[in-house]
């Protein structure tokens, strides 16, 4: 039996689980973890995601939208889910409704909100966040003590966390992020002679966790890290594991004689006779435009001839003669060298991982995995059991050809 799918994304739920054990030891008992799961976790997938984190004893979930923190209400999550980027008013029944906690940098929303959470009996928990340099959202440093004491004020709001972020927390010169962290602490300082003590206090993002030791007050909010990514100049290495592999299959091999063009634009003809390979992956799956003639997939190093389309890839198979049709190809998985890293795609494509990874889209199964075995399956067309099945024998089917050509 063959794959269910042509083209998927692998999550290793076994690496999920270990980056959070190493993030615990790196931070110690005494502080929280606060995982980042917007953008559907980075695109892994928000409610197997948040699933797995709680059973790895994950504090809080944090997302950018109101969406995101209902879909995880109606997936059955029950860990408070911190909505980071501001809503509008309009939303506010709706979030008060699924129990998600706002976070509040207008007075006039905060009224609203208090108002809300009267009406449904129930008072509602919310944070600030304090910009010290952002420049994003939040309230201003300067008019933050003024602005927490009236919200002390409002009878339905419980103020559960105040935080900060850095812009630069990954930089080889920190000087700027340290300075935003005097001026937190000072804040801190000057809210609690006024007796406003905010539960928790948290400032690390992914790089001020592992570049900032002195900004992990009581959460770290991570993302990156948790996800098997280290941002740069970091210090120390908490032994991390990438998550996610991006993966298809070759659907179709061509023989094209010397000077033929291959793909839009006529941007590649081969200076030989060619043997092409079409791998169902393009832009509209999230692999960029801008890998085009440039990027390699890893069927032995297949180079990417000719531009990326929306939905299929070309690859130069003519100096990998073995190569069949519905052989496995991928385009990054950081494990398992010699296939491109994630952060190699990145820089191909001229971006971030963090992007990278956000734009592979739905139409793109996910396949969970845990000890090697897929256990879970997600697509546009929902779930099937047999799929796991069939997947199963895909796995088992690898996993002794990687042995065999570990023998000697």
């Amino acid at each position: 039996m063959s794959m269910p799918v042509s083209t998927w994304v692998e999550v290793d739920l076994d690496r999920f689980g270990s980056n959070l054990r190493r993030i615990r030891e790196l931070i110690g008992d005494r502080r929280g973890v606060f995982l980042v799961v917007k953008a559907d976790a980075y695109g892994h997938g928000a409610v197997e995601i948040a699933e797995a984190a709680a059973q790895e004893g994950v504090a809080v979930l944090g997302v950018a939208t109101l969406h995101e923190g209902i879909q995880l209400r109606q997936a059955g999550s029950r860990l408070p889910v911190v909505v980071l980027s501001p809503l509008l008013e309009s939303e506010i029944g709706e979030a008060v409704a699924h129990q998600l906690e706002p976070t509040v940098a207008d007075l006039e929303f905060a009224r609203a909100l208090s108002a809300a959470a009267q009406q449904s009996g129930r008072p509602v928990r919310c944070h600030v966040e304090v910009d010290t340099g952002m420049g994003r959202t939040g309230v201003r440093v300067e008019g933050a003590e003024e602005f927490l004491a009236a919200i002390d004020q409002l009878p339905a709001l419980r103020l559960t966390s105040l935080y900060t972020h850095f812009p630069d927390a990954d930089a080889a010169d920190l000087s700027f992020a340290r300075s935003q962290l005097d001026l937190f602490e000072a804040l801190i300082t000057r809210l609690a002679a006024r007796g406003i003590r905010p539960p928790r206090i948290h400032a690390a993002n992914s790089a001020g966790t592992l570049n900032l030791p002195e900004s992990r007050f009581d959460w770290v909010r991570v993302g990156l890290i948790a996800y098997g990514h280290r941002p740069p100049h970091a210090p120390v290495d908490p032994a991390l594991l990438p998550v996610m592999s991006f993966k298809s299959r070759l659907v179709q091999i061509r023989d094209l004689p010397a000077g033929h063009p291959v793909s839009y634009g006529r941007t590649f003809a081969g200076a030989r006779d060619s043997r092409i390979g079409v791998v169902p992956v393009g832009y509209g799956h999230g692999y960029s435009w801008l890998l085009s003639n440039r990027g390699f997939m890893q069927v032995a190093g297949a180079p990417v001839v000719g531009r990326v389309t929306m939905d299929l890839t070309m690859v130069d198979l003519t100096d990998i003669p073995a190569a069949r049709v519905g052989d496995e190809v991928v385009m990054f998985d950081g494990a398992a060298p010699p296939a491109p890293s994630l952060e190699e795609v990145a820089r191909w494509s001229e971006t971030l991982p963090y992007e990278v990874m956000c734009t592979i889209g739905k139409r793109v199964t996910r396949i969970y995995v845990r000890g090697g075995r897929p256990v879970k399956l997600t697509s546009l067309v929902g779930e099937r059991s047999e799929w796991a099945e069939r997947a199963a024998d895909h796995f088992r089917l690898r996993a002794h050809a990687v042995a065999a050509a570990r023998r000697p």
